[in-house]
Formats: structure tokens, sequence, C-alpha cells
């Protein structure tokens, strides 16, 4: 019986049927965000960086669907088969031994599990990390269009994404699902495909699907309901955000990218820059707690 074949059944099993089950979001338990729009970009900065047009297709903020495929900058470069690495294996079991992540992705999780288990949540399982382009090939001509994505046009192909189980329940009903819905936003995930989004995530409901996005976009995406397709387009509308949570300030900015850019950073401040595997870059600076004077930056300038 092929691999992929007794994975489903075992899926089955444990029941991670599609359902619409919704939590109601517990709003006191929210980051505190101050979200306001900049009507324009500041005009002050410290360093210039040069960005090329490859930095579209790396980062956290990756768009990968049917109309956006995975470009070979873009994937994770150290995914491990994870039962050969049990020192990784920390709070959770795994499906089988084929399964895959990059060590940082796993760090990442396991961090949000050791918060689940405070709360007497702890019976996570692991049953699909990171597919390289064959993998996913054969998966597309076993489960057909219906159930599975070409190769390299799913996120399981990005090495961002992994699918989390319950050994007790399925994911939409288990308390690791509850958990995870309420509170991965807090540690930089997001569920990638709720029930009442498919219209535009093209992908029907998945509860044990989450992706790495980081935050603060976890918590934005969050607060305002956005799935990822929303928030992107939402920061190619806005330009520059600014946003609070937990008391930590940080400046969001979005850039088109037609060719190697110029753009400016603070010099002395943490900032990341990742694409949207689409037409542009986001950059998001780590401004500092709430009350200092924040670190601005200004529109790029067109490089040859």
């Amino acid at each position: 019986m092929k691999k992929w074949l007794i994975g489903l059944i075992i899926l089955l099993i444990l029941g991670y049927g599609v359902t619409q089950y919704k939590p109601k979001v517990d709003k006191e338990k929210l980051p505190e965000i101050n979200y306001q729009v900049q009507d324009e970009i500041p005009q002050e900065s410290d360093l210039t960086i040069q960005v090329t047009k490859d930095q579209i297709y790396k980062g956290n903020l990756l768009l990968v669907n049917k109309h956006y495929p995975v470009h070979p900058e873009g994937v994770e470069p150290d995914a491990v088969a994870l039962a050969k690495h049990q020192e990784l294996v920390n709070g959770f079991v795994l499906l089988d031994n084929s399964i895959r992540l990059s060590r940082s992705l796993v760090q990442k999780f396991t961090t949000m599990i050791e918060a689940a288990e405070k709360d007497g949540v702890n019976r996570f399982l692991i049953s699909s990390g990171y597919r390289d382009n064959k993998e996913q090939n054969e998966l597309y001509q076993q489960m057909g269009a219906e159930y599975a994505l070409p190769a390299g046009y799913s996120e399981h192909n990005l090495g961002l994404s992994l699918d989390i189980g319950s050994t007790q329940a399925e994911m939409s009903r288990a308390p690791e699902g509850k958990w995870l819905k309420k509170n991965a936003w807090s540690y930089g995930f997001i569920l990638r495909y709720p029930s009442d989004k498919t219209a535009i995530t093209g992908i029907q409901f998945e509860p044990w699907h989450f992706r790495y996005v980081g935050l603060p976009h976890s918590a934005i995406m969050y607060e305002k309901d956005f799935v990822l397709e929303e928030y992107l387009d939402f920061l190619k509308q806005q330009k520059s955000i600014t946003t609070t949570i937990e008391n930590q300030v940080y400046e969001i900015f979005y850039y088109p990218i037609s060719k190697n850019t110029t753009i400016h950073v603070p010099a002395n401040g943490r900032y990341e820059i990742s694409g949207n595997n689409m037409d542009g870059v986001i950059v998001t600076v780590y401004v500092g707690t709430r009350g200092e004077v924040p670190m601005d930056g200004i529109p790029p300038e067109e490089g040859e």
C-alpha cells in the first residue's frame, strides 16, 4: 500500500474530516494593537541597502497558491527528517518517519506547544511538513486535483507550513485545534485555510494546516480576520502602517520591486525583509517600546 494512502487512512481514523467549527474569539486575549495608517512613509533614515528582484521570492510572507508557485530562492534550505533527529521531537509525536521540517520551524513550533502544555493541552501530532517536488507530484497523482496541488504550488513545498493534529480527536473538535486557533498568532503562526475564506484561498477548510508568517503580521491578520491573500493586498494598498503589540512598536512598509531598488532602513534597529512572491517586498522595522522616538524609513529609489 502506498505511503501516502496509508497516511490518508490514518488521518481519517484520527478524524481529520472537513467540518465548519469556528470557536468564539476571546477578545480579551488579543494583544494591544494600535493600528495607524500613515499618510506617507517617514522622511528620515540611517542606512541605505540594495534590494534585488530575487528578494521578492524570499522570506516568511511569501504567497504560495495555484497562481504563485514556489521559487527555488524561497525554499527553506535545512529541512531534516525529524525521526532521525529525536532531539528536535519534544512535546509532540510524528505520524510517520518521512516527516521533514527545518530546524528553525521546529523550534518555533516547540515554543508554541510548550505554552499550550501550560494550559493543559499536550496531545499534538505532526502529520506532514516539508515536501519536495517529487513527493508533491506523487501525492498529486495519487490524490488528484481535488485533494492536492501540483508540485511547486503547495505551501508544503515552501517549508514554512506544517499539518498539526491531535492524538485524541479531529482538529476542529480537539483541545489542540481550539487552542491553536485562539493562540497560534502569538507565536507567529496562522491558520492558513479557514472555513469562511475558501472563496479567497481556493482551498477547502483545513483545521490542521498552519503557516508561519511571524510577528507582528500574525497578530494583525488575527485581529483583522485576514488570510494571507487579504493581508498582502492590504499592505499593498496602505503602503505603510504602524502598529503596537504588547508595547512593542512596529513599522511595516510595502515596496514594489521591478528591478534592483534602493531602500532605507534604521542603521541601529532591527528589521526584516520578506518578499510577497508576486511583485514586491515588505520591510518590518522593530522600532522599540512605545514612547520611544520612532526610527523612520523613506520611499525607495529605483536603481539600475
